[in-house]
C-alpha cells in the first residue's frame, strides 16, 4: 500500500482528478467575484433557496457515484484495472458539466490576477482532498481484501462536487492576506497621488442615483472645467485607485468621487482616501439593508461622508426624511438643502416619452431646462447636480446649457429602438424608488407596455415586502415577465394580490428564456422595461 509505485499511483490519480474538478469551479469563482470576495456574501448566496450551483454539484457528484458503481460491479472479472475502469465516468461527467454550465453566469468570471490566485489554490486544495480520499479508498482496499471494495476503491472522489462550493471559500480565505497587502500597497500610492493633486474633489453617495448624478455633475462643469470622473460604477476604494492610477490629476480642474458602502465605516474609509472638498449626499432609502442590517445604520453610514468632507465645503444634499436626520452633521459645512423646499429644485416637471422639461430654481435665480432623459427622478437627480455646479461658479445658463446636452447614462432608463420596438434598458436599477419611477416612465409610451424583472435585491427583511409592492405596482401593464426563482414569487404574490391579470404573467428561469418569449411575442409600437437585471450571486 506504501510502496513508491503505489505512492505516485495515488498522487498521479488525485492531481488528475484535482485538475478535472478544477474545471467546475469557474462559475463559483465567478460568483465570489461578484460578492467582491466578500466570504459571508458568498455564502448567502450558496443558502439561498433553489440555487442552481449546489444543484448541479450535487446531481455531478451522484452520476460519477452511480456511474463508478456501475462499471466497478462490471468489470469486475478485469482484476486489478477494474478500479482504473471504474474512473472513467470521472472526466466524462466533467466534461459534461462544463459544457452544460458554459452559460451559467450572465457576468463571466473576469481572469484577474485575484481570481488566478484564488483557483490555483483552490486546484491545490483539491490535490489535497482528491489525495487523502484516494488514500482513504486504498487503505479500506488493503485491510479488507474484498474484491468490490478493490474495484471501488476510487468511488470516495465522487463526493468532491459537493465540496467545491466551500472549497473555493476556504481557497479565498488563504488566498486574502496576500490580496490584502497587495491592495495596501496600491491603496497608499493612489491616496499620496490624490493628496498630491491640485483639482478639487467633490465626494459623491446616497442610497441611489449616485452614478447618474456623478456624470450629470461632470458633463455640466464641463461647460467650463476640465473634469475627471470615476468610471461607470467605480465606487470601492480599489475602484477609485484604478481611476486614478495613469492620470495626471493636475490637468483636471475637478475630480468626481463615486462613494459606494455596504457597511458601515465604508464611506468613511474612501473619504480618508480621496478627502472631499465638497460632497452630495443624493438621499437614503432601505437599499443594502441586508449588509446594513438597519436604516438607522444606513443613515448613520451615508453621513460618514459630511464627516469626511473638508472643513467650509459645500454639501449638497437630496431632501427627505432620512437625509434630514443628517443635517446636525453639517455645521462645519456649508450646506445646500435640494428639493422641494430646499435652497434648490426642480420645479414644474414635465415628462414625456421624449425627455423632462422643468424650471431650475438655484436659489433667488431660476432658468428653464429641457433633455432628453426620461423621468422625473432624473430631473431630481439633475437639480443635485446643478447646485453643486452653481456653487462652484457656474452660472445658470451654462448649468442649462450643460443639461441640455445630457445623455442616457447606460443601463439607467437608457432607450434604445429596434424593429420598431422601444427597449427601456434599466438593468442597473435596484432600489425602491428608482423602480417605482421606471415603471412611471414606462407609463409615458403609447402601445402595449412590457415589462421584465427578477425583482429587488439587498433589502433584508423587506425583501418579501417590497417585492410584494413591486408586484402591485405591475398591475395594468399589458405583459409581466418574471425572471428567476428568487425573488419573484413575492412579486407574483404581490401582483396577483392587487388584482392584476395571471394571462397577461409567466415566469420564466433565465433572462435568456425571456428574450426567446419576447421574441416570438413583440411586434411594432410595443415598449419593454428590463428593470433590474440581477448579478448571479442573487439568482
Amino acid at each position: 500500500m506504501f510502496t513508491i509505485t503505489a505512492i505516485a499511483e495515488y498522487i498521479v490519480i488525485a492531481l488528475a482528478a484535482a485538475l478535472l474538478y478544477g474545471m467546475c469551479a469557474f462559475n463559483v469563482l465567478g460568483a465570489l467575484q461578484q460578492a467582491g470576495y466578500d466570504g459571508k456574501m458568498y455564502a448567502a448566496w450558496l443558502r439561498r433557496k433553489g440555487n442552481m450551483a449546489r444543484s448541479r454539484f450535487t446531481l455531478l457528484a451522484f452520476l460519477i457515484a452511480l456511474a463508478m458503481l456501475v462499471l466497478g460491479l462490471c468489470f469486475s472479472f478485469a482484476g486489478i484495472w477494474a478500479a482504473y475502469i471504474a474512473l472513467l465516468p470521472v472526466p466524462l461527467f466533467v466534461g459534461l458539466y462544463c459544457t452544460a454550465d458554459k452559460k451559467a453566469l450572465k457576468v463571466p468570471l473576469s481572469s484577474t490576477a485575484r481570481a488566478n490566485r484564488i483557483y490555483a489554490l483552490n486546484v491545490l486544495i483539491l490535490a489535497v482532498v482528491c489525495f487523502v480520499l484516494v488514500l482513504i479508498g486504498n487503505a479500506a482496499s488493503y485491510y479488507a481484501k474484498i474484491g468490490i471494495v478493490t474495484n471501488l476503491r476510487y468511488i470516495l472522489l465522487a463526493v468532491v462536487p459537493l465540496l467545491m462550493p466551500q472549497l473555493i471559500r476556504f481557497a479565498n480565505v488563504l488566498e486574502k492576506p496576500f490580496s490584502r497587502a497587495k491592495n495596501k500597497k496600491y491603496l497608499t500610492a493612489a491616496q499620496q497621488k490624490l493628496d498630491s493633486c491640485h483639482c478639487v474633489k467633490i465626494g459623491i453617495t446616497g442610497s441611489f442615483g449616485k452614478t447618474s448624478v456623478k456624470n450629470f455633475l461632470a458633463q455640466i462643469l464641463s461647460v467650463r472645467y476640465r473634469v475627471l470622473a470615476t468610471p461607470a460604477s467605480y465606487n470601492t476604494p480599489l475602484g477609485i485607485a484604478k481611476a486614478v492610477e495613469k492620470e495626471n490629476l493636475d490637468s483636471y480642474d475637478f475630480f468626481l468621487a463615486e462613494m459606494g458602502a455596504r457597511h458601515e465605516g465604508d464611506i468613511a474609509e474612501l473619504c480618508r482616501l480621496v478627502k472631499p472638498d465638497h460632497c452630495i449626499l443624493t438621499g437614503i432609502c432601505e437599499q443594502h439593508l441586508e449588509t446594513f442590517g438597519s436604516l438607522a445604520d444606513i443613515i448613520r453610514a451615508k453621513g460618514e461622508i459630511l464627516d469626511g468632507t473638508r472643513e467650509g465645503g459645500f454639501a449638497v444634499i437630496g431632501m427627505d426624511e432620512n437625509t434630514e436626520k443628517l443635517f446636525g452633521r453639517t455645521e462645519k459645512l456649508i450646506k445646500v438643502p435640494v428639493g422641494e423646499h430646499g435652497e434648490c429644485a426642480a420645479i414644474d416637471v414635465k415628462c414625456t416619452s421624449k425627455g423632462i422639461s422643468f424650471k431650475l430654481a438655484l436659489g433667488i435665480l431660476q432658468v428653464e431646462c429641457a433633455c432628453k432623459l426620461l423621468g422625473a427622478h432624473n430631473a431630481q437627480n439633475i437639480a443635485l447636480a446643478a447646485a453643486m455646479a452653481f456653487k462652484l461658479g457656474l452660472s445658470k445658463e451654462e448649468i442649462a446649457e450643460g443639461i441640455a446636452k445630457l445623455d442616457y447614462i447606460p443601463h439607467r432608463l437608457q432607450p434604445v429602438e429596434r424593429l420598431g420596438v422601444t427597449i427601456l434598458d434599466d438593468a442597473y436599477n435596484a432600489n425602491i424608488r428608482g423602480a417605482a419611477a421606471a415603471l412611471d416612465v414606462l407609463r409615458l409610451f403609447e402601445g402595449r407596455k412590457i415589462v421584465v424583472t427578477p425583482g429587488l435585491v439587498e433589502l433584508g427583511i423587506l425583501e418579501e415586502k417590497e417585492n410584494k409592492a413591486l408586484g402591485a405596482r405591475l398591475v395594468g401593464l399589458d405583459r409581466v415577465i418574471l425572471v428567476g426563482a428568487t425573488l419573484v414569487t413575492a412579486v407574483k404574490n404581490g401582483y396577483l394580490e392587487a388584482g392584476g391579470d395571471a394571462q397577461k404573467l409567466t415566469v420564466v428561469p433565465s433572462l435568456e428564456k425571456a428574450q426567446e418569449l419576447l421574441e416570438t411575442e413583440l411586434k411594432e409600437g410595443d415598449t419593454v422595461l428590463f428593470l433590474n437585471d440581477l448579478p448571479d450571486i442573487y439568482n
